[in-house]
C-alpha cells in the first residue's frame, strides 16, 4: 500500500478537524479535470496569483490570495486535477502530499474546496470519499449548477450534505453563483466534516459503491447531454468532416492573426520608435544614451512589437479550449497519434507546446506509459511555440509580399506561417515514428478522455489568461532579452579603440560571429546571424532582440537590414532552422529534470540541431532553384 493509501485511513482515527479557517490560512482547491476548478480559482483570486514549482518536483504550483470582506486574507493553492488520491502519476502524488502536509515549504491546508462537476457526479463523487476522510474543514462545491438546471438534472443538496457529513453548495464559478458562500466558508464559518465510514478509502470499488449509494440518497438525477453537444459532436467528430473542420479552424486562426494583429503591432512599433527617438534627443551624447537607445530600445523593443500577435494566438487557443472544442480535437488527433505509435493523451501536451514547450513537457505527467511519455517529451519542442512567432513574423514580413490565395480566403504570409507550423508537426510525427519503432517501442494504450459539453467562454476567463500571458512575456522581455541586449551592446563596444567603440565587425561580438561564420555560411547566414543564433540559445525570440540591437548600432531598420543582408534562400533557410532547432535552455533543463539525467536532453539537442542544419541546407538550395 502506498503512503497516500494509508494516510486517509489514519485520518479516520486521528480525530482531525475542528479547526476553522480564519485570519491568514491556506486552503487547497482540488477536483477532477474539467470540473471548473481553475475557473473558480481565477474568479476568487483575480490577478493576485503566483506560479511556481512545488519544491523538488516539476509540478506547477498555482497559488493566489483571496481578500475576505473582513480584511483577512486566505491563500488558495490550486492543485492538479485528479480523479483519485491513489497516486499513479506525479500529479496525483503531489496532490496527496500537499493535502497531508508532506511537501516542504507548503503548509498543510487548513481547509479544502472540493470542486465537482454537478452534471457528472457519477464519476466525480468518487473523489469525495478520500478527500473528506482527511478530516479537514471541507466545502463540497457542485459546480456548473446552471448547466445542471438547464439540462433537467437535480440533486438534493441538503440530503447530500447529510450523507457526506460536510457542507454542500450548488454553484457556478463561470457565472459567479455561490461565490459569497465560498467567501463565508473561507472566513471560517464552517466546521470540519465528520469522518466517513469507508473500510478502505483508497479502494476504487469501495469508493464507487459508496458514491453510488450517496447519489441515490441525495436524489441525484443525471442531466441529459445538451442537444447542441450531441448535434455538434455528430459533425466535429465525424471521421471525414471532423478533420476538415479542424483544418479550416486552424487556417482561419492564422489568417486572422496576420490580418487583425497588424494595426496593433504598428501602434506598438510607433510607440517604441517614438520613445526611442525622444530618448535619443533628450539625453546627451554618451555611452548611456547609446546603451539605452541602441541596446535596450533596439533590442527589447524589437521583440515587444510582437506582443499583440502572441496575445491574439492565445486568445484563439483560450476560446477553443474553454468552449470544449480542443477536447474533440484530441479525439480526432488520436487516430494520427496511433499511426506513429503514440496515444491520444500525447496530443494534449503537444497542443500546449504551441504556447511553450516547458509546460507541455510538464503535462506529459498524465501519460502513464513511461516510453510514450519520453517520446512525447522528445518531440514536444518541434511544435511551433509562441517564442518562434516573432522570428517567423519578422522574416516572413521582410521577404514574402502579401498576396491573396484561395480566392482571398488565405493570404500568402499566413500560408507561409501555417506551412512552418505544419513543418514542425511533420518533424514531430516523423521523429515519433522513428522513436516508437526503435528505442522506445512499446505496446499501444487505450485513450480515455472525458468530453466536456460545449460552453460559452467567459470574458473574465479570457481576459485573465491574456493578462497572465502579457505578464509572462513582458517579464521575459525585461529579464532575459534585456540582459542579452545589454551584454551584446557591451560586446559590440569592446575593446575600446582610441577611447571609443571599435568598428562593429572588429568588436568582441564581431570576433565571436566571425568565428562561427564558416560553419553557417553554407546556410546563407553571415556573422551577425551567427551572433543571433548563439544568443537565441537563451530563448528563441532573443535573436530578434539581438539583430535589433546589432542593426540599431548601425542605424538600420531591422526588416530593411535583413533584406539587404539575407538572400531569399537564406531567409527560407533561417525559417527552417528555427522550425527544427532546440534553441531554448529552459526546455533543456526541464527535459533533464523530467527524464532524470542528461542522456535524453543531450540526444534531443544534437538530433534537433543536426536536423535543423540539414533542413536549412536543403531548404536554401531548393528555394534558390525555384526563386531563380
Amino acid at each position: 500500500m502506498s503512503d497516500c493509501d494509508s494516510c486517509p485511513a489514519a485520518a479516520l482515527h486521528s480525530g482531525a478537524g475542528g479547526t476553522a479557517v480564519a485570519s491568514h490560512h491556506t486552503v487547497a482547491v482540488i477536483g477532477p479535470p474539467n470540473s471548473g476548478k481553475s475557473t473558480l480559482f481565477n474568479r476568487l483570486t483575480g490577478l493576485r496569483q503566483k506560479v511556481a514549482n512545488f519544491p523538488g518536483v516539476t509540478v506547477e504550483r498555482h497559488s493566489g490570495e483571496v481578500r475576505l470582506p473582513g480584511g483577512d486574507e486566505v491563500t488558495l493553492i490550486d492543485l492538479p486535477g485528479v480523479y483519485s488520491l491513489t497516486p499513479r502519476s506525479e500529479d496525483e502524488r503531489i496532490a496527496c502530499d500537499v493535502l497531508n502536509g508532506r511537501v516542504e515549504g507548503v503548509p498543510r491546508p487548513d481547509g479544502i474546496l472540493l470542486v465537482l462537476d454537478s452534471t457528472n457526479l457519477g464519476r466525480h463523487l468518487m473523489l469525495a470519499g478520500p478527500v473528506l476522510a482527511l478530516g479537514l474543514p471541507t466545502l463540497v462545491l457542485l459546480n456548473m449548477a446552471d448547466d445542471l438546471r438547464a439540462r433537467g438534472g437535480k440533486v438534493d443538496v441538503e440530503a447530500l450534505s447529510r450523507e457526506l457529513g460536510a457542507p454542500v453548495l450548488l454553484a457556478s464559478a463561470r457565472e459567479g453563483e455561490g461565490v459569497d458562500e465560498v467567501l463565508r466558508f473561507l472566513a471560517g464559518t464552517v466546521s470540519a466534516p465528520s469522518p466517513l465510514d469507508l473500510p478502505v478509502l483508497s479502494d476504487v470499488p469501495a469508493c464507487r459503491l459508496w458514491a453510488s449509494r450517496v447519489r441515490v440518497q441525495a436524489g441525484y438525477s443525471a442531466p441529459q447531454p445538451p442537444v447542441w453537444t450531441r448535434r455538434l459532436d455528430s459533425v466535429f467528430l465525424h471521421p471525414f468532416f471532423g478533420p476538415l473542420i479542424f483544418t479550416a479552424v486552424v487556417v482561419a486562426v492564422f489568417q486572422t492573426i496576420f490580418t487583425a494583429a497588424v494595426p496593433l503591432m504598428d501602434a506598438v512599433s510607433w510607440m517604441v520608435d517614438s520613445s526611442g527617438a525622444w530618448l535619443g534627443r533628450v539625453l546627451p551624447d554618451s555611452p548611456l544614451r547609446s546603451l539605452l537607445v541602441e541596446g535596450v530600445w533596439g533590442g527589447v523593443g524589437s521583440v515587444v512589437v510582437f506582443l499583440p500577435q502572441i496575445l491574439l494566438l492565445f486568445l484563439f487557443l483560450g476560446v477553443l479550449e474553454d468552449s470544449g472544442y480542443l477536447a474533440r480535437a484530441a479525439v480526432i488527433a488520436d487516430r494520427t497519434m496511433a499511426r506513429v505509435g503514440l496515444q491520444g493523451k500525447s496530443f494534449i501536451p503537444l497542443l500546449s507546446a504551441y504556447a511553450c514547450a516547458v509546460p507541455a513537457i510538464l503535462a506529459t505527467r498524465t501519460i502513464e506509459n513511461k516510453r510514450d511519455r519520453i517520446a512525447t517529451i522528445l518531440i514536444a519542442p518541434f511544435m511551433t511555440c509562441s517564442a518562434r512567432l516573432p522570428v517567423y513574423t519578422l522574416i516572413i514580413a521582410a521577404f514574402i509580399p502579401e498576396r491573396p490565395l484561395m480566392g482571398g480566403l488565405l493570404g500568402s504570409r499566413a500560408a507561409a506561417m501555417l506551412g512552418l507550423y505544419v513543418l514542425g508537426f511533420g518533424a514531430a510525427v516523423m521523429t515519433a515514428k522513428l522513436l516508437k519503432s526503435s528505442i522506445l517501442k512499446s505496446h499501444g494504450a487505450g485513450f480515455l478522455l472525458e468530453m466536456p459539453p460545449y460552453r460559452r467562454p467567459t470574458l473574465q476567463s479570457l481576459a485573465l489568461r491574456l493578462l497572465d500571458r502579457s505578464r509572462i512575456f513582458l517579464r521575459r522581455a525585461g529579464t532575459v532579452i534585456l540582459s542579452v541586449a545589454v551584454i551584446l551592446w557591451l560586446l559590440a563596444h569592446l575593446p575600446l579603440v582610441d577611447g571609443g567603440a571599435p568598428p562593429l565587425d572588429q568588436s568582441v561580438a564581431g570576433v565571436i560571429g566571425r568565428a562561427v561564420e564558416p560553419v553557417i555560411e553554407p546556410l546563407g547566414f553571415n556573422w551577425k546571424i551567427g551572433v543571433g543564433l548563439i544568443s537565441s540559445l537563451a530563448a528563441r525570440e532573443v535573436i530578434v532582440g539581438t539583430l535589433g540591437a546589432i542593426y540599431g548600432i548601425e542605424g538600420q531598420g531591422l526588416e530593411t537590414a535583413l533584406r539587404s543582408e539575407l538572400t531569399p534562400g537564406g531567409a527560407v533557410a533561417l525559417l527552417v532552422f528555427f522550425a527544427f532547432a532546440m534553441q531554448c535552455m529552459s526546455t533543456i533543463a526541464v527535459v533533464r529534470r523530467e527524464t532524470g539525467g542528461w542522456r535524453w536532453p543531450a540526444l534531443q539537442f544534437l538530433y534537433m540541431g543536426a536536423l535543423a542544419y540539414a533542413g536549412a541546407f536543403v531548404a536554401k538550395r531548393v528555394a534558390e532553384v525555384f526563386i531563380s
